[in-house]
């Protein structure tokens, strides 16, 4: 995020970095792939990558699933048996998996190592004013920033249920932020995640990114970069390290979502249902002690006295390494007139903290998530996310319910 001015870009907070990849100490598939494709009342694309047990990885590393998912995929130049030895990451654009019933996640045992996962850094995604020239008229005066503050350690004492999203893309190992949240046919014992649609969607223009997972209160000690450097595994994940095994967006970011122009940033939103590389039996919320609720309402701005939200920025003047939040009464931000007006906050926190979550304690005085960071000024200053409406709520509860029988 490089300017403040009223004309100057804006452009995802997601991060990323080309690099070359470690070698893998192990490479193992926990489950074999079971891919659903079903279609929800709010038009929300699903992605379904579930342990089965009628389906697991045999002796040779080879993979038994069923041979029409082999043969579809195969179609997309993905061959399975090669996954171990690297295949996830070649990305063909002409072959780029980007539908629904596409997605593929297998864990990569010791894949987001601690060097890997400090190698994650921004990327730049942007907006100018004119491509904001679909304002419904109703866009507020751009806020005055408001410097984010690091969260003091323990992030897990003060900031539980949020943490960073590592994937990889075309561009390299990227970064978001993310947070638990409620799963209501789970009660207590959620394993769902939000973040941002563009954190696991490319959008129009691609498909579903890979090796997608979340590590709650990331550098929970708020270690410095030099102390980071040779951090344990411990240190760097001291939950662990959950991968997603099934995934959703909106049919709106699928179809409409950009790199540049803010396209579909009002949909910009998804969930992900995670599964612990190396676990002990309990569930994400179980484990991190936490997790929010989400509040469907979408509140007028003038309803909402404050908005906290937290992330982990990696561009320049931060390092990605520590969590920030910033807190500001919002206003609104319309990008297209077809589409729901966006909550606006003054916030300095640059790229990687795109999907970080947006908390507000509502009348009951309990807090909720009621956003994500989505699209900011290409110098921070401020940052933007959805309101989440109907279409949000269909994309939580098909996640909630894919996995209610579990």
């Amino acid at each position: 995020m490089r300017s403040t001015r009223p004309s100057s870009t804006a452009r995802r907070a997601g991060s990323a970095r080309r690099r070359t990849s470690p070698v893998l100490a192990a490479v193992a598939l926990v489950s074999a792939l079971v891919l659903t494709a079903t279609a929800c009342g709010s038009g929300g694309a699903e992605t379904d990558a579930r342990a089965s047990d009628s389906a697991a990885a045999e002796g040779d590393d080879k993979i038994t699933i069923p041979d029409d998912l082999v043969d579809r995929l195969k179609e997309h130049g993905i061959d399975l048996d090669n996954w171990k030895d690297g295949a996830w990451k070649n990305w063909d654009k002409d072959d780029w998996l980007r539908e629904a019933e596409d997605f593929v996640n297998p864990i990569i045992e010791d894949l987001w190592n601690p060097e890997r996962m400090r190698e994650a850094d921004e990327l730049d995604q942007g907006v100018d004013d004119s491509d904001l020239s679909g304002d419904q008229g109703v866009t507020d005066p751009t806020p005055e920033p408001v410097d984010a503050e690091a969260v003091a350690s323990t992030y897990h004492d003060n900031a539980p249920t949020a943490g960073k999203l590592f994937f990889d893309s075309p561009e390299g190992t990227m970064v978001c932020s993310a947070t638990v949240v409620q799963d209501p046919a789970h009660p207590g014992k959620s394993n769902m995640v939000w973040t941002a649609g563009h954190c696991v969607h490319a959008g129009k223009s691609g498909g579903w990114f890979r090796n997608i997972a979340f590590v709650p209160s990331y550098n929970d000690s708020r270690m410095s970069a030099a102390e980071l450097a040779n951090a344990t595994q411990e240190e760097v994940a001291p939950y662990g390290v959950w991968w997603g095994e099934w995934a959703q967006t909106s049919d709106q970011w699928i179809a409409q979502g950009g790199a540049t122009g803010g396209d579909g940033a009002s949909y910009d939103f998804a969930v992900i249902h995670v599964t612990p590389e190396n676990g002990d039996g309990k569930s994400l919320e179980e484990t991190v002690g936490s997790a929010l609720p989400v509040d469907f309402a979408a509140p007028a701005v003038q309803q909402v006295q404050s908005i906290t939200a937290t992330g982990y920025p990696a561009a320049a003047p931060f390092d990605g390494e520590t969590m920030y939040q910033c807190q500001d009464k919002p206003g609104r931000l319309s990008i297209n007139a077809a589409d729901p007006t966006m909550y606006r906050i003054g916030c300095t926190m640059t790229g990687g903290s795109s999907g970080g979550g947006w908390v507000t304690t509502g009348a009951d005085g309990e807090q909720a998530l009621v956003s994500n960071t989505s699209i900011g000024p290409a110098t921070s200053g401020w940052l933007a996310g959805p309101r989440l409406g109907d279409v949000a709520k269909g994309v939580y509860d098909s996640v909630s319910e894919k996995f209610a029988g579990q």
